[in-house]
C-alpha cells in the first residue's frame, strides 16, 4: 500500500487543541498515513502546554514568536519557514485549522507547492472583514485554496455554498474541539493554582471571564470590565475568575477597574487542563473567544459573548450563547437576568450543543481515506441532537 504523508500545521493554543484529535486519529491509521507535524509556535508558551497534554512532539518547530512582531513580519516568517519544510518533505496533503495567520499562510504555502489542502473548521463567517480581525480574512483566503472543507456545522456548509464552493468538497463533521474534551476533562481534577481548588472545594458559583480580541482593545474592554465590577458588587458570594491575556493592552484596560474587588481574581493565563476543567465547573461564562463558544455548551454553561458579531451563529440559533456586545449596561443587564431568572438560565444551560459529538476527527480521517482511494465508505455527517 502506498502510504500518504499528511502534514498537519498549527501554531496557536486554540488551533493546536483542535488539531490534536486529528493528529491522534491519523496516528491510529498508520497503515495509511505518515503524519508530519509542523508547529510555527505563533504562541510559544501556550502552545507548549497543549502539546504536553496530548503528548505530541512536532517534527518541525519553527519557533517564530518574537516580541512586538507585526502581522506582516509574522506572515513573512511563517511562509518562509513552512515552505522550506514542504520543499524538503513533499507531503501529499496539508491540513490547517481555523482562522489563524498560521492557517492562512500555511495553506498559501501549500498552494504554491501545488499540495492539496484540507481545512479543519471550514466555513465560519461573519462577513465583516474587521470582525474578527484578522481572522475573518484568514478564513476566507484559506477557503479559496482548500480542496477538502471540513465544516463543523450545516451553517458553515451553507456559507461555503454561497461562495460557490463545490458541494462535493464540503463535509459536515462537527468540531474537533469537542473531541479534545474527551482527553482533558477530569471528574476530580486538581487545579495547579491553589485558589481555584479552594473555590471549587467551597462550591462557590464561578463566573469565568476571558477577553483578548484586537477589535475589543481599549474602551470596549473597559466597558466590559465595568459591568463585571457591578456584578461582583451585587453578588459578593460569586467568584469572578479572569485569566488575563498576556498582551499588556488587555491588562491596562481591565486591571485599574477590577484590581481591588475582593471576589474578582485577576490571574495569569491558565494552562489548557486548568482552563477546560474550570469551564466545566463554571456557572456562567463571559468571553470574546471563539473556541469557548464551542466548548462551553458541552458543559451546559450559558455563555454571554462580548462581541457584536460571531462567526459561530449556530450557538446563538440553538440558544447556548447570547451576543451582548461591549456596552457596560447591556452586559450587566444580560448577566443579571440569567442569574436572577432561573427559567432563563435553565433554557440556555439545557440547549443542544450544535458543535459536536466527539466523533469529528474520526469522520475527518475517514473522508481523507476516501479522498486517497484507501476506502469508499459512506461517512455519516454530524447532526446536532
Amino acid at each position: 500500500m502506498n502510504r500518504k504523508k499528511i502534514a498537519v500545521i498549527f501554531g496557536t493554543r486554540p488551533d493546536t487543541i483542535k488539531m490534536a484529535p486529528i493528529i491522534l486519529e491519523l496516528q491510529k491509521n498508520a497503515e495509511y498515513f505518515d503524519v508530519l507535524t509542523i508547529a510555527t509556535a505563533q504562541h510559544r508558551q501556550m502552545l507548549d502546554q497543549v502539546l504536553e497534554v496530548f503528548k505530541i512532539k512536532p517534527n518541525y518547530d519553527l519557533d517564530i514568536m518574537a516580541p512586538k512582531q507585526t502581522l506582516a513580519s509574522l506572515t513573512a516568517k511563517i511562509i518562509t519557514g513552512i515552505d522550506e519544510v514542504l520543499e524538503k518533505e513533499k507531503p501529499d496533503m496539508v491540513l490547517v485549522q481555523g482562522d489563524t495567520s498560521t492557517t492562512c499562510i500555511g495553506s498559501l504555502a501549500a498552494f504554491y507547492r501545488q499540495i492539496p489542502v484540507g481545512h479543519i473548521e471550514a466555513g465560519l463567517r461573519t462577513n465583516d472583514k474587521a470582525n474578527p480581525f484578522p481572522e475573518e480574512i484568514n478564513r476566507r483566503i484559506t477557503g479559496c485554496i482548500t480542496d477538502l472543507h471540513f465544516a463543523p456545522t450545516n451553517t458553515s456548509r451553507k456559507s461555503l455554498l454561497l461562495e460557490n464552493v463545490d458541494p462535493k468538497t464540503i463535509f459536515v463533521t462537527g468540531n474537533t474541539v469537542v473531541d479534545a474534551l474527551k482527553y482533558s476533562v477530569i471528574e476530580k481534577y486538581q487545579f495547579t493554582i491553589p485558589i481555584l481548588n479552594e473555590i471549587a472545594d467551597k462550591k462557590k458559583k464561578v463566573v469565568l471571564v476571558t477577553m483578548h480580541r484586537r477589535e475589543n482593545w481599549g474602551k470596549p474592554m473597559e466597558g466590559a470590565a465595568s459591568a463585571i465590577k457591578r456584578l461582583a458588587q451585587k453578588f459578593p458570594d460569586f467568584r469572578f475568575i479572569f485569566p488575563m491575556h498576556l498582551n499588556p493592552i488587555v491588562r491596562e484596560a481591565v486591571k485599574p477597574i477590577l484590581k481591588n474587588m475582593p471576589n474578582v481574581f485577576l490571574i495569569e493565563p491558565l494552562d489548557y487542563l486548568d482552563f477546560v476543567n474550570l469551564m466545566a465547573k463554571s456557572y456562567l461564562i463571559l468571553t470574546d473567544s471563539g473556541g469557548v463558544q464551542e466548548e462551553g455548551p458541552h458543559f451546559g454553561v450559558p455563555i454571554l459573548v462580548l462581541r457584536y458579531v460571531t462567526e459561530r451563529p449556530d450557538a446563538v440559533d440553538y440558544g447556548t450563547v447570547k451576543l451582548v456586545g461591549l456596552e457596560e449596561e447591556t452586559i450587566y443587564t444580560a448577566a443579571l437576568k440569567l442569574i436572577e431568572d432561573e427559567e432563563e438560565y435553565k433554557k440556555m444551560a439545557n440547549a443542544v450543543n450544535p458543535y459536536g459529538d466527539g466523533l469529528s476527527s474520526f469522520r475527518t480521517i475517514k473522508i481523507i481515506k476516501n479522498y486517497f482511494g484507501f476506502s469508499n465508505e459512506v461517512v455519516d455527517e454530524f447532526i446536532p441532537r
